[in-house]
Formats: structure tokens, sequence, C-alpha cells
């Protein structure tokens, strides 16, 4: 299973990466990760019109894309955009921090699960 997470590197920006997450085969139960701490759940929603202009992770989390789409875009200009069923590992905490923005004018909502940090 793969997640895109962005992160702080040593340059101060904001970089995106495809992350794969290891799954441990249960057989018949299926393919189950680690489990990852965390301290909770948090539900969001958002008009068709936001645009967040360069901004940092309030906190080490996982953004479950449920309905709708984000831009998420960083100081390069590299751009994703994550559609309903993406998960973003939110890691970029300090530095120049990215730009989130609506796609397609779509009320979008999302969970944002809290993660301990490493």
């Amino acid at each position: 299973m793969q997640v895109v997470r962005i992160s702080t590197g040593p340059d101060g920006q904001s970089h995106l990466e495809d992350v794969d997450v290891a799954l441990d085969d249960l057989g018949a139960a299926g393919r189950i990760s680690q489990l990852w701490p965390g301290g909770g759940v948090q539900f969001r929603e958002v008009g068709g019109d936001y645009h967040i202009d360069f901004h940092n992770a309030p906190r080490r989390q996982l953004v479950v894309n449920l309905t709708g789409s984000v831009e998420i875009e960083i100081g390069s200009g590299e751009r994703r955009i994550l559609g309903p069923g993406s998960i973003l590992l939110a890691e970029d905490t300090t530095g120049q921090g990215h730009i989130s923005r609506n796609v397609g004018g779509e009320p979008r909502t999302c969970l944002f699960v809290h993660l301990d940090e490493t």
C-alpha cells in the first residue's frame, strides 16, 4: 500500500514522495500493517473554494481524503492531486510548508489521524 509523504528536508523546504507501507500477510484475515501509535482523530469539512497559502502541518498526522480532492504544492512548484481514498502522511511541521487548494470547486471531507512523533 502506498501513501504520499510530505516532509521537511535539510534545506527547510517541503518534499513529496511516495512511501510504501509494509503489510504483513495474515492469511484469510488479509494483510495489515504494524500499529502506528497516535493520539486522536479529527473530522474536517471544507468548502469548494478553499485555498490555504504556505503553511505547515500542525502535527505529524495522516490526512485521509473521503470526498473531494486537494492539490498539494511545494516550494519547488511540484504538485500532487489527492482524491477520495488518498492518504497523505503530513510531516512538514517546520520550514516553508506547502499550499493546499481545492480541485474542481467541490467540497471536501477528510480525517486527520494524529500520530505520535517518531
